[in-house]
């Protein structure tokens, strides 16, 4: 079963987890210094906050595999609806190891697609954010992005 991905940057991380706590009626499953993270079942979501240098509200939506097949599949649906992705294989990103597919919608919002397979101790690296958003320069207003195709390894949402 897939699960909904939603990841929220927020300017103080402590008042968030207060707020995202008492409306979802649990506490995080993983806290950081930066970052904290609840995988709940009603709704079915992975929703994720940290304050990683970029403007506060929605950085990026997704949807979390249980496996690489599955993976594999939802990859192989972005191509065949005319998107270019961003591959990344065992990769480090939000205190986990994953392999992962991105992928920016015509109106440039980016959607991250993953397997998580491990936990690591560090969030990781930016790498995948950084081409992602350099695709788009340039696109502004609801312009459809210049979608990246590329591999990584060892980068980061």
């Amino acid at each position: 079963m897939k699960r909904l991905h939603l990841h929220v940057n927020v300017p103080d991380l402590d008042q968030s987890i207060r707020f995202y706590a008492t409306l979802f009626g649990a506490q995080p499953s993983v806290v950081k210094d930066d970052y904290a993270k609840w995988m709940l079942d009603d709704p079915r979501v992975n929703f994720a906050i940290s304050t990683r240098a970029r403007a506060a509200g929605l950085d990026h939506v997704g949807v979390q595999v249980e496996s690489a097949g599955e993976l594999a599949e939802l990859s192989g649906r972005l191509k065949a609806a005319g998107a270019e992705t961003f591959d990344e294989a065992a990769t480090t990103c939000c205190y986990a190891q994953s392999d992962k597919s991105w992928v920016s919608d015509p109106a440039g919002l980016r959607w991250e697609t993953f397997f998580t397979f491990g936990e690591a101790t560090t969030y990781g690296e930016d790498k995948a954010m950084a081409a992602l958003e350099a695709s788009q320069a340039g696109a502004c207003c609801g312009a459809a992005p210049k979608p990246a195709t590329q591999s990584a390894s060892g980068a980061c949402c």
